[in-house]
């Protein structure tokens, strides 16, 4: 059973992760990908950096803790980060977030192909609900004038990046402290971000409009502040269930806020698209019963 505390924190972090989708859309439209992620990762390492120190968390990698925090910040981290940017900017940011949030599909079907991981019924189901959902969206991108089959196959991409990731994360013997490696492999992602955008991209000017102001604190302050507290606070208490159905909602909430934030209003492949991931993903994270376990009557 879900207490008020940990309720408040899930729809929280569910709400904060949605709408990073289409903030992120609005700061591109006055800041370019690269400098937009070197900016705001950047300060949202220093905002955890402080926080979990004064939480008392070792900090400082030892020894062999330096080659896991490099190995597994370059999918975890610069994949999807640098990838996901790029997605963002070519497609609508609600598009953007269905197709990112394919990840967990992606991590079960690379690990049956990788580790043989059994391959159950419930999976071979959710490859083809994403299959459908990748379908629709990429033949409505090749259909429009506008359309940016590109973008598609940079956001499948970062996913990929995401869900070896995560896969690596599963397998490694870690000493550091999740909350450490999460702060160094951002520091050591920053500055790659921090070359790559002086290398490809013009030096912003900062003759920034507030939405634009305000978005790039949202991304600092919420996004790789409040939502990474928070997500490491409930992971350590929920059962995964209970996480699977926050990363459910993610891609209907980026959806649904894109029309709000930027009046990106989602076709019927949108939606159709949208209920064929969140199927997926509770096909694959979702244990049988767990529903009527978290909220019995």
């Amino acid at each position: 059973m879900l207490n008020r505390q940990q309720l408040v924190g899930l729809v929280a972090l569910t709400l904060m992760w949605g709408v990073n989708w289409p903030m992120m859309k609005l700061s591109l439209q006055e800041l370019t990908p690269l400098y937009f992620r070197a900016f705001t990762m950047t300060g949202g390492t220093l905002w955890l950096a402080v926080f979990f120190y004064m939480r008392g968390v070792r900090m400082l990698p030892q020894g062999s803790e330096w080659r896991s925090v490099v190995v597994l910040g370059l999918p975890n981290l610069l994949g999807w980060h640098t990838l996901s940017i790029f997605g963002v900017q070519a497609l609508a940011s609600g598009r953007a977030a269905i197709l990112g949030f394919t990840m967990p599909v992606w991590t079960v079907l690379l690990g049956a192909l990788f580790f043989r991981q059994h391959l159950t019924r419930r999976s071979v189901a959710a490859a083809l609900a994403v299959l459908l959902a990748v379908a629709l969206l990429l033949a409505d991108e090749w259909g429009n004038l506008a359309g940016s089959p590109f973008g598609v196959a940079v956001m499948l991409g970062a996913a990929m990046c995401w869900a070896i990731g995560t896969l690596m994360m599963r397998r490694a013997h870690l000493t550091l402290p999740v909350e450490a490696l999460t702060v160094w492999m951002m520091a050591l992602t920053s500055v790659c971000m921090w070359v790559l955008a002086a290398m490809s991209e013009p030096w912003p000017q900062f003759h920034f409009s507030v939405p634009m102001w305000i978005s790039l604190a949202y991304g600092v302050v919420f996004n790789y502040g409040f939502a990474q507290i928070i997500w490491f606070s409930l992971a350590r208490h929920l059962p995964p269930a209970t996480s699977a159905m926050s990363v459910m909602m993610v891609p209907l909430i980026g959806t649904a806020s894109a029309t709000l934030i930027m009046d990106e209003w989602p076709r019927w492949q949108d939606g159709v698209a949208v209920i064929c991931v969140m199927v997926a993903i509770a096909a694959v994270l979702l244990p049988p019963g767990s529903l009527r376990r978290l909220w019995p009557r």
